[in-house]
Formats: C-alpha cells, structure tokens, sequence
C-alpha cells in the first residue's frame, strides 16, 4: 500500500509521533512519502492545495492519512485520493479550529481521534474511531532510578518531579504546577525542554514523578511515555490521562487547586517504586506495532 502523510512542517521536522507512527507502519511492509504542509491560519494551509496535488500526481497514493484538522481539510480538498484525518486535540479543543475540523470531518473517508473528549467535542457520529497515538517501547523502556540519574548527572538525594512540557507553553499551565510545588520544600521541577528521545526517557526513569497541568490535551504522548517507563503520575482530568490510567497504583488524578496537586504529588513520591504503566500500555495496544496494524486495517477497509 503506498500512504501519502500529509502534515504541518516546522523547518524540516514534522512531529516525532508522526514519524514514529509512520516508520511503524513501513516495518509492517507498506510505502510511505511525505508531503509537508507550510504556512498556519486556514489561509495558509490552502495555499499548498496546488503543491499537494502535484505531490500525489507524482507518488499516487492508495490513501491519504493527515495530522491535525487543518492539514486535514487541506488534503479532503483534492477528491481523487480517499483521506484519513487524525485529530490530535489542539484542533478540536479549540472552538476557532473545531469548525475547520468539522468541515474535514465531512469530506474524509474516515476519521480518528485520540481522546473520549475529543469524540464527544466533535459530535462525531459515524465513519470514525478511537485510537491514541502509540509508544515506541523499544525507545522508551523502563531503567532503575539509580542508574538513570547517573546517567543525567543527577542527585540521587533530590526529590525530582518532571513537569509534562515546557514552562513557556502557555497550554501546559507552568504556572498552577509551580504554585503546587511551591507548597512542598525540598523539590526540584524540571521542565522537559530541548531534551532528546533517549535523555526524556532517562528523565522519566530518574524522576520520582511527573506531573501535568495543561488546560487541555488530547491523548499526551509524554503520560504514556511515563506509563512505559513506570513513573508514577499526577495530573488533571485533561485528555485521556484519566482513562488510561485508571486503577494504576502510583497514577493520581488531581483537582486543579494547588493543595490538592501538592497531596497527589506527596502520595507519588512516597510511591518509591515503578508502576504498571508499561503493561497497561501493552493491554490497551497503545504500542506502535499495534496501533499501525490498527491504522493498516482502517486503509484496508476503505480501499475495499
């Protein structure tokens, strides 16, 4: 099968989960190309409509598969190859976004979306499922505590909480993390900002938990990333971090209020240990083997 992805580029790097999904389901034997959408706002996406078409005039693909609901109405613009929309959170938690996505909706073959939320925000009806991006378990594996902070050069005396992102993003909401851990002395909050694949798994492993505040999500990479690593996790009830880790000991959803972060974020580092993230990851299918072979069967039944 030959899979045009069509997604937002920033310079020369699409997103690592789309790659990583994409370099999945080329192990699994199927041919994949790329066709890099550049601009923002929906002005900017329709402008590559022409480019676009020469891309699939040039590789003619059996099926489109798009990132995001802008790229996805771009590519549901062209009416000769069928279209796979995911829609990773961003464009249908935002109202201004959400209608674009809509109209995607409308136009694709199929649709995919990565959290419950996301499916009830849209309204989705039909001709559409539930599937998260996956976790590369080969990457990202589980390490002793010990042994991944002397590989970062950490104290093994530290009381250390990851926070799920960078302090400057706004929709991460740094800022009610910071005020939670300022309730608790002693402990060190490290944003995850201009690390590596293999560094923000040695991070996970070393922290003695993560936290997330985000005033939304979709389906965070990063909670399953720490699932797999078996970090113990706080967060709000954003996105599908309380579905998926539901009933895991050392997993706590708080309220958004510092004091009851703070309490969750006690009970985690008390927790002194590695949870069953890893194997719930593996139960739901939420590695990237599964998850292409999940995404091969949606292309397969379209083209049927």
């Amino acid at each position: 099968m030959r899979i045009l992805i069509v997604a937002s580029i920033k310079k020369t790097y699409y997103a690592p989960f789309i790659i990583e999904q994409a370099n999945s389901i080329i192990a699994l034997g199927h041919t994949i190309e790329y066709f890099g959408v550049n601009g923002s706002g929906i002005n900017g996406y329709l402008k590559n409509l022409s480019s676009l078409k020469n891309k699939i005039k040039q590789f003619k693909p059996d099926i489109i598969h798009a990132h995001y609901g802008l790229s996805g109405l771009l590519a549901c613009l062209q009416r000769s190859v069928p279209v796979v929309v995911t829609y990773h959170g961003s464009d249908i938690n935002v109202p201004s976004v959400r209608v674009f996505s809509k109209i995607a909706m409308c136009l694709s073959a199929f649709n995919v979306f990565v959290s419950p939320k996301n499916v009830s925000l849209a309204k989705a009806k039909k001709k559409f499922n539930l599937q998260p991006c996956g976790v590369d378990l080969q990457t990202i594996v589980s390490l002793k505590k010990a042994d991944a902070r002397k590989q970062m050069n950490l104290s093994d005396s530290d009381k250390i909480i990851v926070f799920s992102g960078a302090f400057d993003n706004a929709v991460k909401n740094s800022a009610l993390a910071k005020e939670a851990v300022s309730l608790m002395p002693g402990i060190r909050l490290i944003e995850l900002k201009a690390y590596t694949k293999n560094e923000v798994n040695l991070l996970l492993n070393a922290a003695d938990c993560i936290i997330m505040t985000s005033f939304t999500e979709g389906s965070p990479q990063v909670i399953k990333e720490a699932m797999a690593c078996g970090c113990p996790i706080v967060s709000v009830d954003v996105g599908d971090v309380k579905e998926i880790t539901s009933g895991i000991d050392g997993c706590y959803i708080a309220e958004r209020s510092p004091e009851d972060i703070a309490e969750k974020l006690k009970l985690a580092i008390n927790f002194n240990g590695k949870t069953q993230g890893r194997q719930r990851i593996i139960d739901l299918g939420l590695d990237n083997e599964s998850v292409a072979k999940s995404l091969i069967s949606i292309y397969e039944n379209i083209l049927k």
